[in-house]
């Protein structure tokens, strides 16, 4: 839920308040105890534990010492490429997201965007660093175009790096801005579209009935602006104005002739009819917190039945704001805190949508969609819910599933397995600048939810997270990450701010297992400070992660007992044109030699051919691959017609078919 980060600029009132509401308004508390997902219809299913991978006998994450770009680090089953520090009018602003087009990288950060050429993964080369202040500058790209996100209350439409001071202001940009990228050196700042809420992140949708647009869901989860600054736009509910921006998403239309016609065609609201989902209460830790926050006298909030503490420099902001309008000057009185303390619960019944009596409602906003277009449908993490949508029509996306879950606390990405059987959900409790990969936080908070789609509905699994304690001065939560395509199973790399980046195998629903991972020590050692990986994913052979506070880093995957070389090779033998990671694309590998070794290793792995047949299997790839085209070719159908007549004696027929079917696909490739 990242909230806009204080750095090299006053923390003003506006955006104070914007950010520690959100967090409120998003459940980021927790709950009394845990308890199993559950479907909006009540039934539950069972919650098995997140299994713990048996990594070193030692995992060498627990103690690593603290530094910014100096810290101690620790990788198995990873080579790290490259560290790259941001570009100077970035140092100490935060950098976000990613999107992938070509050879490059573009990172977005809250003071603009930064363009790598990662053609060589061990040099990254700045192409250009585009000022362009935003939070939270969430990016994507399709063609020759760039869109990025606008939220917070300081961007502006010029792109300009004086902020906007004023309540109300015609110079504020909180929607999408559409860059032309034609030239990558030059970009061309051509349209924006404002939005009522802004946008917190964004989903670009190819249609393939549709050749002639891309479609944008804007997810925005600011409060509304006022309608003196964009027309419109309604903080009311929607029985009370049935225009209202709450409770929605907007969907815009992009011509891709004419980009800069792009505006919103539909506002879908697929949040009715649902209310507050359980929650779950404080970690031990954060309950010794809130003690010793009320003994103290701090600012208290209570939001759903469940208490927050206001961070002191939230509530200094707030306090100096109270004796500004008073007109006063000096210290905030006793009575300017009384003030305050009389202001907060209207302030986020005001911010959450409250109304008079009867249940609370059910999320305003998705956090992040992600779209599969080769399935048609959808993923919604939606703050207290995630949504299966219908998106077979573009403009009207149906919401056809949606599941809560107590242990949960903020959802917020979802990213589906290639064949669209399952479906995966992140937890970000905390909202991401929290530490809650702490040895004493239940394993089932702030982690991974794997759901199984069944009849284009969602049945609760198990949940993953990070297998080791990080420490109190670490922020780390699940956060963003893809697939990487080794064929035949379901393996993610995965973002955990500072608890780095984690490489697990989801391929038994039930049992997910880390396989590979990389992490720092702590940015700071004695207070905690923002960094860690916002986001870690799979392009073109490489795992390119964006490093909150220390810039760009690259990595490519070693073999190892849980991944060998052909499967590596094989998931790099997959070329993108482009990426955005919320936009995911169907894998579809080539014929080569080695998907079919791949399919030999994993056959090996489970036991699904005899030991002599795996080796039988091996000669034979190997004396086709050196044979001439005519007897490569019939050797490999000989070889292909084989493996389906055994396919039903293995214990692992389904792979044992992959396998036939690969090799009678590389002998139609033979020339």
């Amino acid at each position: 839920m990242e909230c806009e980060t204080p750095v090299r600029r006053p923390m003003a009132w506006t955006v104070v308040n914007r950010c520690w509401l959100l967090s409120l308004a998003a459940g980021l508390l927790g709950a009394s105890a845990c308890a199993s997902s559950t479907a909006t219809s009540g039934a539950s299913t069972t919650t098995p534990g997140p299994d713990v991978a048996a990594a070193p006998s030692a995992d060498p994450r627990t103690a690593l010492r603290a530094g910014l770009f100096d810290a101690e680090e620790a990788v198995w089953n990873l080579r790290v490429l490259s560290k790259t520090p941001p570009a100077k009018d970035f140092v100490g602003v935060t950098n976000s997201d990613l999107a992938f087009t070509g050879r490059y990288a573009i990172q977005g950060n809250y003071n603009g965007i930064q363009v790598w050429d990662i053609s060589n993964p061990s040099q990254p080369a700045l192409v250009i660093g585009y000022v362009c202040p935003a939070s939270q500058s969430d990016v994507s790209v399709y063609k020759n175009l760039l869109f990025v996100s606008g939220e917070g209350l300081g961007g502006r439409l010029d792109c300009g790096t004086e902020g906007v001071p004023e309540s109300v202001s015609k110079d504020r940009l909180r929607g999408i801005r559409i860059f032309d990228i034609g030239d990558i050196l030059n970009p061309k700042y051509i349209a924006n579209v404002q939005t009522c809420r802004g946008s917190h992140t964004h989903t670009v949708l190819e249609d393939p009935q549709d050749t002639e647009n891309v479609y944008i869901y804007v997810s925005g989860s600011a409060p509304p602006r006022p309608a003196e600054e964009l027309p419109g736009c309604s903080s009311a509910p929607p029985n009370e104005d049935p225009n209202s921006a709450l409770f929605r998403i907007e969907v815009i239309k992009v011509p891709l002739a004419h980009p800069e016609d792009a505006a919103i065609v539909s506002s879908p609201r697929i949040f009715s009819d649902l209310v507050a989902p359980p929650q779950h209460g404080p970690a031990p830790a954060d309950l010794a917190a809130l003690e010793e926050a009320k003994a103290r006298g701090a600012f208290i909030a209570e939001i759903q039945g469940q208490t927050r503490v206001l961070p002191d420099r939230f509530a200094a902001a707030m306090l100096d704001s109270i004796v500004e309008a008073r007109g006063g000057s000096g210290a905030p009185t006793a009575a300017d805190s009384g003030a305050l303390r009389e202001y907060i619960p209207k302030l986020i019944a005001q911010r959450v949508g409250q109304r008079g009596d009867g249940p609370p409602p059910g999320p305003t906003q998705c956090h992040d969609i992600t779209v599969y277009p080769a399935i048609g449908l959808a993923g919604g993490a939606c703050g207290g819910y995630g949504f299966l949508l219908d998106i077979s029509d573009p403009v009207n996306p149906k919401r056809i599933g949606a599941v809560s879950d107590s242990n949960f606390s903020y959802w917020h990405s979802a990213t589906f397995n290639n064949d669209g059987t399952k479906i995966l959900f992140t937890d970000e409790w905390g909202g991401g600048g929290q530490p809650k990969c702490r040895a004493t936080d239940p394993k089932e908070w702030g982690a991974d939810a794997i759901f199984t789609l069944e009849n284009r509905q969602m049945r609760f699994q198990s949940y993953y997270k990070l297998p080791v304690p990080q420490t109190a001065l670490e922020n780390c939560v699940a956060h963003n990450g893809t697939l990487i395509p080794i064929p035949g199973r379901d393996v993610m790399v995965q973002a955990w701010y500072q608890g780095g980046i984690s490489v697990f195998d989801w391929t038994d629903r039930i049992h997910p297992v880390e396989i590979a991972f990389h992490d720092r020590g702590p940015v700071a050692s004695t207070t905690m400070q923002f960094g860690g990986s916002w986001s870690a994913y799979w392009y073109n052979g490489v795992i390119v992660s964006s490093e909150i506070a220390r810039g760009l880093d690259i990595f490519e995957l070693r073999p190892s007992e849980f991944l060998s070389q052909n499967e590596i090779d094989a998931a790099k033998s997959v070329k993108l044109n482009y990426l955005n990671a919320q936009s995911q694309p169907k894998i579809v590998w080539p014929a080569t030699f080695a998907l079919a070794r791949a399919y030999v290793d994993q056959l090996k792995r489970s036991t699904g051919l005899s030991t002599g047949r795996i080796s039988s299997v091996r000669r034979s790839l190997a004396g086709a691959e050196n044979a001439s085209d005519a007897a490569q070719r019939e050797a490999l159908e000989t070889l292909a017609a084989q493996l389906h007549d055994e396919a039903g004696q293995s214990r692992d027929a389904a792979k044992v078919r992959m396998l036939a079917v690969a090799v009678r696909e590389l002998a139609a490739a033979t020339h």
